[in-house]
């Protein structure tokens, strides 16, 4: 099972740069195409054209069937470690960071079913390609557990809502980035600035009630490991943080009716933040650097 894991793990991988790779020439021939013809191409920015001939539609679509593959490969690489493990992906940074990879494509696939907008995988699948080039850098061995890590079920609770939270936060910031780099009236091609707004928007709201489980959750267990609900260690003032931000977000628009740049800073922050508290821990160590690498 374990070089099970490790063969779906480098499929994954690969589908992951092969999907980007056909979303960003899908993107270059849009531009290339309006350049030339004055033509909007299908598929990338979500809008329906005509191409003459060039396939860019084609590419998208390879794009979004590679991406499901990608998430197959990985789903299948965590299932299988955790067979051969008997515990889930929280041991240490090799497998946290698969696991967050894996969310961050879920996620994407999701809301591009859900909203036909392909350009966001140009950022968003970056995040999740980088993350799983990370993890080719880690230590792969499956170790015994530490005494801290032996509540599988609280902490495997942990970690999952843990990564859709992150893989929704990557949507907001992918959609957020589109926003900031368009003038206010938009760039044709690219998802119109009202929509990356409320396409943001909607990835918050799911994800901060479950960034707001991850820090349950993570209490829970602490108490449990360390005798203790709270103990300002870095990667949970990091949490925390991050809570703040997002929360933050979400009060000022509904409250004070923030949109558009201001909204769009902000979420870019977060995102920031979010990827602080997975990595922090490397820096300032504390009470999650309990495994080789560290861990969540």
């Amino acid at each position: 099972m374990f070089k099970m894991s490790e063969y779906s793990f480098v499929a994954g991988t690969i589908a992951v740069g092969l999907a980007l790779a056909c979303y960003v020439l899908a993107f270059i021939a849009v531009r290339i195409a309006r350049a030339r013809t004055g033509l909007v191409a299908a598929g990338v920015g979500g809008e329906t054209v005509v191409v003459n001939g060039s396939g860019m539609a084609g590419l998208a679509a390879y794009g979004s069937l590679i991406t499901s593959l990608a998430l197959a490969f990985l789903t299948m690489s965590l299932m299988f470690r955790t067979i051969a493990s008997g515990h889930g992906p929280f041991v240490n940074m090799y497998e946290f960071a698969i696991a967050f990879a894996w969310g961050v494509v879920a996620v994407y696939v999701y809301f591009e079913h859900r909203y036909h907008q392909r350009m966001l995988s140009v950022l968003v699948l970056p995040v999740a390609l980088g993350l799983l080039i990370y993890a080719t850098m880690q230590p792969a061995d499956i170790e015994p557990l530490v005494p801290a890590l032996q509540n599988n079920l609280l902490l495997t609770i942990h970690v999952a809502v843990a990564i859709i939270a992150y893989g929704t936060f990557a949507i907001a910031f992918a959609s957020a980035v589109l926003y900031l780099i368009q003038p206010d009236g938009g760039i044709p091609g690219l998802p119109k600035p009202e929509v990356l707004d409320s396409i943001a928007h909607r990835a918050v709201v799911i994800g901060f009630p479950f960034l707001t489980l991850t820090i349950v959750f993570g209490a829970l267990w602490a108490n449990i490991a360390w005798g203790s609900y709270w103990s300002w260690d870095p990667k949970e003032t990091a949490s925390l943080v991050t809570w703040l931000l997002f929360g933050s977000y979400l009060h000022a628009r509904v409250v004070r009716g923030w949109r558009g740049r201001r909204a769009a800073w902000l979420l870019v922050i977060g995102f920031a933040a979010a990827i602080f508290t997975f990595f922090g821990n490397l820096f300032f160590g504390g009470l999650h650097s309990y495994a080789t690498g560290g861990g969540n």
